[in-house]
C-alpha cells in the first residue's frame, strides 16, 4: 500500500512539473514581445523625465529662494535617477542583442563548416568519376544506359558542387554582416556604460550640491539670500576653484583654464564655456575608468597606474599602438610609462585615450600637423594648452563654431561617439548643462571685473581731483 502511494506521489509530482514547464513556456515572451515591452517602458520613462524637466523650468522661473533651489536640485536628482534606469534598460536590451548575435555567429560558422565538408566530399566524388576514362566506364557498365547514368551522375555532382559553393559564399557574406552588427552592438554597449558612469556621477554631484547648500545656509533663507548677494566672494571662489583634469600632474584653477579657453576660442570660434564643458565631461570619464600604462605593443595589454594590476585591451593594436608610439617618440616620452585611459570595465572595448581632451592616438595623429602649425612645435596631448586647442579644432570642424545650441549639442555627441545618434543624447544634454553653468560663472567673473574696474576708476578720478584742487 505504501509503495503504491509513493508511486502515485511521484506521478503527481511529475505531472505538476510538466504542467509548470508548459505553463512557463506559454508565458515566456517572444523576442518581438520583449522589444515591444521595452519600447513601452522607455517611452513611459521619457514622459516622466520630460514632466520633471517641465517642473524644473517652472521652479527656476519663480523667485530665487532656498526652498526653490533645493526643490530644483531634488528634481534634478530624480530626473538623473530616471535616466540611469532608462540606460539600464537599454543596456539590458543591448546585452540580449549581443548574446543573440554571438549565438547566430556560432550557428553560421557551424553551417559554413558543414557546407565545406559537403563540398570536399562532392569534389572527391567528382575527382574519382573524372579519373575514369570512357573505355573503363563502357566496359564496367552492364548496359549503355549505365554509361549515360554515370555521365548524368557526374553532371549532378558538378551542379551540386556549384550549389554548395553559392551557399558557402552566401553564408560567408552573412557571417561578415553578423560580425559587423556585433561590433556595432558592442560599441553601443560601451558608449552606454560610459554614459551611465556620467549619470551616476551627476546624481552624486547633485546630492552633494543639495547637502552643501543646506550646510552652508544652515537651512535659513536669510543666509541663502546673503550668499546670493556676495558676488565678490563668489567670483573669487569661482576664479580659484580647481578645474580638475585627467592626465596632468597639476590641475589649473578655473580662472587659468578659462584664460586658455579664451585663447583657443580666438583661434577656433568655439565658445569658451562649451569647450570647458566638453573637457570637463571627458575628464570625468577618464577619472572614472582610471589610468593605465601600455606594456605590450603587440597585444595592446597593460597595467593600471596605481595598482599595477594587469589590464587587457589598454590600446587597440591595429588602430592606435603605432600612432601612439610615433607621438611619444616625437615628444621624447617613454611609451610604456605614459598614462592613457583604461578600457571601460566589463565591456570588452579599448582604452588608450590621452590627456585632458581624451583623444585616442589615431585621432590625435589626424590633427597633429594642424596643431604643430598653430603651436610652432610638436603638439603634446598631455599639455593642457595643446589638449584644449585640439579639442577646439575638433569641435569647430563639426560645427561648434556656429555657437548655436543645436550645433554645439551635435558636435558634443560626435566628440563622444563619432556620430550624432540621439540615443546618446544624455552626453550632449549634460555637456550643455555644464556649459550653461560655466557661462554663469564667466558672467560672474566678468561682472566682478567690471565692478573692480569701476571702483578703480572712481578712486583714480577722486585722486585726480584732490591733486588738481591742491
Amino acid at each position: 500500500m505504501r509503495g503504491l502511494r509513493n508511486k502515485l506521489l511521484m506521478v503527481t509530482q511529475a505531472c505538476l512539473l510538466v504542467l509548470f514547464l508548459v505553463w512557463n513556456d506559454a508565458l515566456a515572451q517572444t523576442p518581438l514581445e520583449e522589444r515591444t515591452q521595452l519600447e513601452q517602458e522607455l517611452q513611459a520613462l521619457e514622459k516622466e523625465i520630460q514632466s520633471i524637466e517641465g517642473d524644473i523650468t517652472k521652479t527656476k522661473q519663480q523667485k530665487q529662494t532656498l526652498q526653490n533651489q533645493v526643490k530644483v536640485l531634488q528634481s534634478k536628482i530624480q530626473k538623473t535617477n530616471l535616466e540611469i534606469e532608462k540606460s539600464t534598460k537599454i543596456l539590458k536590451d543591448l546585452t540580449s542583442q549581443i548574446a543573440d548575435t554571438e549565438g547566430s555567429i556560432i550557428k553560421t560558422n557551424e553551417d559554413i563548416q558543414k557546407k565545406r565538408r559537403q563540398m570536399a566530399e562532392t569534389l572527391r566524388r567528382i575527382w574519382e568519376e573524372d579519373q575514369k576514362g570512357t573505355p573503363e566506364i563502357i566496359l564496367t557498365g552492364a548496359t549503355l544506359s549505365d554509361f549515360f547514368s554515370n555521365i548524368a551522375a557526374l553532371q549532378a555532382l558538378t551542379a551540386k558542387n556549384q550549389e554548395l559553393l553559392e551557399d558557402l559564399t552566401s553564408l560567408t557574406q552573412y557571417l561578415e554582416n553578423q560580425k559587423g552588427a556585433l561590433a556595432t552592438e558592442k560599441t553601443e554597449e560601451e558608449n552606454f556604460r560610459r554614459i551611465q558612469i556620467l549619470q551616476k556621477q551627476e546624481s552624486q554631484n547633485l546630492q552633494g550640491q543639495a547637502q552643501g547648500l543646506l550646510e552652508t545656509t544652515k537651512g535659513k533663507e536669510s543666509e541663502y539670500q546673503k550668499l546670493l548677494q556676495d558676488k565678490k566672494k563668489r567670483a573669487q571662489e569661482i576664479r580659484s576653484r580647481i578645474f580638475e583634469l585627467i592626465g596632468v600632474p597639476e590641475a589649473p584653477t578655473f580662472g587659468e583654464a578659462l584664460a586658455i579657453a579664451n585663447a583657443v576660442s580666438l583661434q577656433t570660434g568655439v565658445r569658451p564655456a562649451f569647450l570647458l564643458a566638453v573637457i570637463t565631461q571627458e575628464s570625468n570619464l577618464g577619472k572614472n575608468v582610471g589610468q593605465c600604462f601600455l606594456k605590450d605593443i603587440q597585444t595592446g595589454s597593460g597595467t593600471r597606474v596605481i595598482s599595477a594590476a594587469f589590464v587587457k585591451n589598454v590600446m587597440k593594436p591595429s588602430r592606435d599602438v603605432k600612432p601612439f608610439l610615433e607621438i611619444v617618440q616625437e615628444l621624447g616620452r617613454d611609451p610604456l610609462n605614459t598614462p592613457v585611459s583604461c578600457p571601460v570595465p566589463s565591456v570588452g572595448g579599448y582604452g588608450g585615450a590621452m590627456g585632458p581632451a581624451q583623444f585616442i592616438p589615431s585621432t590625435w595623429k589626424a590633427y597633429r600637423s594642424r596643431l604643430s602649425a598653430i603651436l610652432g612645435r610638436p603638439a603634446n596631448p598631455w599639455d593642457i594648452k595643446d589638449a584644449f586647442m585640439a579639442a577646439g579644432l575638433y569641435l569647430s570642424d563639426f560645427g561648434a563654431a556656429k555657437q548655436t545650441y543645436n550645433a554645439e549639442w551635435k558636435s558634443a555627441l560626435i566628440y563622444f561617439s563619432g556620430s550624432s545618434k540621439t540615443r546618446y543624447r544624455f552626453y550632449g544634454d549634460s555637456v550643455m548643462r555644464i556649459a550653461a553653468n560655466y557661462e554663469e560663472d564667466i558672467k560672474a567673473l566678468n561682472g566682478s571685473l567690471s565692478s573692480t574696474q569701476s571702483t578703480l576708476k572712481i578712486v583714480v578720478n577722486g585722486i585726480s581731483r584732490l591733486v588738481s584742487d591742491r
